[in-house]
């Protein structure tokens, strides 16, 4: 083929390369959250880097002009660099994910999240009237001393003591909180294994323990100090232990009903998932931890300040949840999607062809740019292409 019509033939394409790497591959987080984009699709972005390298191999083996492949060695070297990037930092990555991923992936399980709450809450406010009902229903869950234990550590008469505990100092408090609290939200998860049977029955009794010590305290009048307490930690700690439970079922969900995939790849999938949710889970209940040791344990705070720096709390974790991450179409879709959901994959490998990995670079995938892997040219008996002219 003569150099003009060559260039005449794939001009186009490499002046759409060309204006997708002055327009996206600077930052792929402006990227993502760019909205409006009509030019070559970022999924498209691998197929079309590696067709320009074959035409510039092509182009220096018919000997074509250095203007020519000048112009293809510019334009792969800078597709090069945007897809092998190096990857960000760790702690950086760890920022972004508790930051937008982890947000979005809790969004993204808002059915299971919906019916956690629910539960959770459902379960609380009906053992707290119960118990408020009928006062001698503490005895069916606590026996006499675990009551006494309760009442003398919210008691009203002795302001100055520590809240919510007999004893211990605040940091032998804190590695207590965090081993208790990351304990129950593991079992919240992990007993989602039992068909989502567990993370039902956990999330109640949680909520009926709850409400019920909450209705006996109230009842008592020592309802002043116990709200003093929780309503610091409250935020962080329950909200967890919501999320925790929505894995919970979702891995329920995917074991009962896999859909097309096989029950061990739902599982392994609903897994994925659900262990990325307690990495965001293991997080909230560190902090809910660190502040119910230091924090919500101090008796002298007024009872004005502690549920002002609740509801701060209250606001900023439900804000969290329903709005950090938004504006990044490409990386939600992302967290969201199985293989199943995309239609080009099945179990790694593209629907009609050989079976071979997946070449994308590391860093567009970890970008959310990553798209489907194109397939490669069939060749006849002859080695030439089949369906392909240069």
């Amino acid at each position: 083929m003569k150099q003009a019509h060559f260039v005449a033939r794939h001009e186009r394409e490499w002046d759409a390369f060309a204006q997708w790497l002055d327009a996206r591959a600077g930052s792929p987080r402006s990227a993502r959250a760019a909205r409006g984009w009509q030019g070559l699709r970022d999924e498209d972005m691998p197929a079309r880097y590696r067709r320009l390298c074959q035409q510039l191999a092509l182009a220096r083996r018919r000997n074509y002009s250095p203007v020519v492949t000048a112009r293809l060695q510019e334009l792969m070297q800078r597709g090069h660099n945007a897809l092998y990037r190096p990857a960000p930092p760790r702690w950086r990555r760890a920022l972004e994910f508790l930051l937008a991923d982890f947000p979005r992936l809790v969004r993204a399980q808002r059915g299971c999240l919906w019916v956690s709450a629910l539960l959770f809450a459902g379960s609380t406010v009906a053992m707290y009237f119960a118990v408020r009902w009928r006062p001698e229903l503490i005895h069916s869950l606590f026996d006499p001393q675990q009551l006494a234990q309760f009442e003398s550590m919210y008691d009203p008469a002795a302001p100055g003591a520590k809240l919510g505990r007999d004893s211990g100092s605040d940091l032998a408090m804190f590695g207590y909180y965090i081993a208790n609290n990351i304990g129950i939200g593991f079992r919240t998860f992990a007993s989602g294994l039992l068909a989502g049977v567990g993370s039902l029955l956990v999330l109640v009794s949680n909520g009926v323990i709850f409400g019920a010590v909450a209705g006996h305290l109230q009842g008592i009048g020592h309802g002043g100090p116990f709200w003093r307490f929780v309503v610091g930690h409250s935020a962080p700690e329950l909200s967890a232990i919501v999320v925790a439970g929505a894995a919970g079922l979702r891995l329920g969900l995917d074991l009962l009903a896999p859909g097309r995939r096989s029950r061990l790849d739902a599982l392994v999938e609903g897994g994925k998932v659900g262990g990325k949710l307690c990495l965001g889970v293991f997080a909230m209940l560190l902090f809910a931890a660190f502040v119910e040791a230091f924090w919500s344990s101090i008796g002298s705070i007024p009872g004005p300040v502690k549920f002002a720096v609740g509801g701060m709390l209250w606001a900023l974790v439900l804000g969290w949840l329903a709005f950090a991450g938004r504006g990044e179409p490409a990386r939600a879709a992302l967290l969201r999607g199985s293989p199943s959901d995309r239609p080009w994959v099945r179990s790694g490998r593209l629907r009609g062809t050989a079976s071979r990995p997946d070449r994308t670079p590391r860093a567009l995938r970890e970008a959310g740019l990553a798209g489907p892997v194109a397939p490669e040219p069939t060749q006849s008996r002859h080695g030439r292409q089949r369906g392909r002219t240069p």
